[in-house]
């Protein structure tokens, strides 16, 4: 009967063997290239967490006029069940990735997407929307488990922080691209408009837009009538934002196939041979030592073999293996509880109570778009030149400094003008870009120090990375429906000012956390940290 291989028979000198003998598992392959297609995933992440901003607003119009006649609750789960179905395939993906590794993963999550996406372009009603958010969402979750934890697998030590912070790069990028293709389709279609087949009348008598015209929505949207006169309309134009996503989705799905599993997920299973020839296509073997790098994944598992079996209720009976998901689970929350998501989804919402219409509103979406996108450029720099918590503590104290601003200019220049159904009279000129301004400072300083993604792909075991990272991923997407579904009515009940007030005090208590318990890890391999945290947390 054959031997099977246990990791006892894989000696420092046998591994050396190997790697001589063992070819790379095929054509080489950048980490650039590696990092491109990967990425493609955190773009769609983006892309469908970005594209609402513009399309919400046309959802709003009657469906005679191609809109979903959606309501403020209604829209709050727009985005509120993308992030529920995105924590259950953070969850379910992380899993799927430590089984099945994590090229398979990314292979079905780009399937997934593009149905997802499809779903819903052409959902009839609310309720097929939210299904088809769901299923979207549960893509959204798995790739954002999946693809930093692919990078920093596949990364050198020298380039991992570099690699996993463009992966937050590109999920900006995405956002940005949603918000510029909304731009244009909304300047091709104009702003949400609907032609009157009667005056439309508010509770006053007064009347908000005359039969036969092509009137603004916002206009006539609080008329008492408004369902019996508001005839035809543009509301199909959030269908043509949404169906865009399909496209990277097929992207990912061909790219996907041309790179390399992950060299650990290999390893952590003991399939050595296979890890060596996935390792040789991704490394330099003039610069890289292949042998020395599987030599550590092999001393990790050697060290974890006392753990026997490592599922959910192992990782929480041990104590430094519990510290750590306790961490990641936080900064997963706090990372949500910025409120970055608020202005993702609803700038031109925000741009809007301050007193810009909605069509300018979805056009300036895209300004704090690219200044986000900038920031996350930034980022890279920061996280390659700097320690990951000080990085952290910039952006938390950064968010909250931002966030008070952004709550005292509603106090002051907003509120006090706002009449008893949200239309705003009388404000300054200036309020609008004053938002405008603040909320470009917020998302800059929020992405350029991004590090929560890096530090959750780097402190987990390699047995139970995907299952570890997904579980605190799971509670960041819990976070991010939190925020989604309660904004819109927190806004509507205690307004700009009070709203962002919350934020900041919250973003406050995320700055102590990331002072005093974060822990540090830009100067080890992913083998030397979990040796590191045995040590320190036991």
């Amino acid at each position: 009967m054959p031997h099977t291989p246990t990791i006892d028979d894989y000696t420092p000198d046998r591994v050396r063997e190997l790697v001589e003998k063992t070819p790379a598992s095929g054509a080489k392959r950048s980490l650039g290239a590696i990092a491109a297609i990967a990425t493609l995933g955190s773009l769609l992440f983006g892309y469908d967490t970005g594209v609402v901003a513009g399309a919400l607003p046309y959802m709003y119009m009657p469906g005679g006029a191609g809109g979903l006649n959606m309501t403020t609750f209604e829209e709050g789960w727009v985005g509120g069940l993308l992030c529920i179905g995105a924590a259950a395939g953070a969850f379910f993906g992380g899993r799927l990735s430590d089984r099945f590794g994590r090229r398979h993963n990314i292979t079905l999550l780009a399937i997934i997407f593009l149905f997802g996406a499809i779903g819903c372009a052409i959902a009839p009603n609310i309720w097929v929307l939210y299904l088809a958010r769901i299923i979207l969402g549960f893509a959204v979750g798995g790739a954002s488990a999946t693809v930093p934890v692919f990078l920093s697998e596949t990364a050198p030590k020298r380039l991992r922080g570099f690699l996993v912070a463009t992966d937050q790069m590109m999920i900006v990028f995405g956002q940005f691209l949603a918000f510029s293709m909304n731009a244009v389709i909304a300047h091709m279609q104009g702003g949400p408009s609907v032609t009157l087949t009667g005056d439309a009348v508010d509770a006053s008598g007064h009347v908000l837009g005359h039969a036969g015209t092509s009137v603004a929505w916002e206009t006539v949207q609080a008329a008492v009538n408004i369902a019996d006169v508001a005839g035809t309309g543009n509301g199909l134009t959030w269908r043509y934002m949404l169906i865009l996503c399909s496209l990277p989705a097929i992207a990912l799905w061909i790219g996907i196939r041309t790179v390399p599993e992950s060299s650990r997920w290999h390893a952590a299973n003991l399939r050595i041979v296979e890890a060596i020839g996935s390792l040789k296509r991704v490394r330099d073997e003039k610069k890289d030592d292949v042998a020395g790098e599987i030599n550590e994944m092999l001393d990790v598992q050697r060290a974890e073999s006392a753990q026997e079996n490592w599922s959910l209720s192992q990782i929480l009976t041990v104590k430094w293996a519990r510290k750590l998901l306790y961490i990641g689970i936080v900064l997963g929350i706090a990372d949500q509880l910025t409120g970055i998501n608020t202005a993702m989804y609803y700038t031109p919402k925000i741009l809007n109570a301050a007193g810009v219409p909605m069509e300018d509103a979805i056009t300036l979406n895209v300004v704090s778009g690219g200044i986000s996108a900038i920031g996350s450029a930034v980022g890279l720099w920061l996280v390659a030149r700097f320690a990951r918590r000080h990085v952290g503590m910039y952006q938390e104290l950064g968010i909250t400094i931002s966030l008070a601003a952004l709550s005292a200019v509603f106090a002051v220049f907003i509120s006090p003008y706002l009449d008893g159904e949200g239309n705003i009279s009388g404000a300054p000129t200036f309020a609008p870009w004053l938002v405008l301004g603040i909320v470009c400072i917020f998302v800059f300083i929020k992405q350029s120090g991004t590090v929560s993604w890096v530090l959750v792909s780097e402190i987990y075991p390699a047995a139970v990375r995907g299952t570890a990272l997904g579980i605190a991923v799971g509670t960041l997407w819990l976070a991010n429906a939190l925020v989604a579904v309660v904004f819109p009515p927190l806004m509507a009940t205690v307004g700009g000012a009070g709203t962002y007030a919350i934020f900041a005090a919250i973003n406050f208590l995320s700055f102590l956390f990331y002072w005093k318990v974060v822990p540090e890890t830009k100067f080890h391999s992913l083998e030397e940290l979990e040796l590191k945290f045995q040590k320190d947390y036991s």
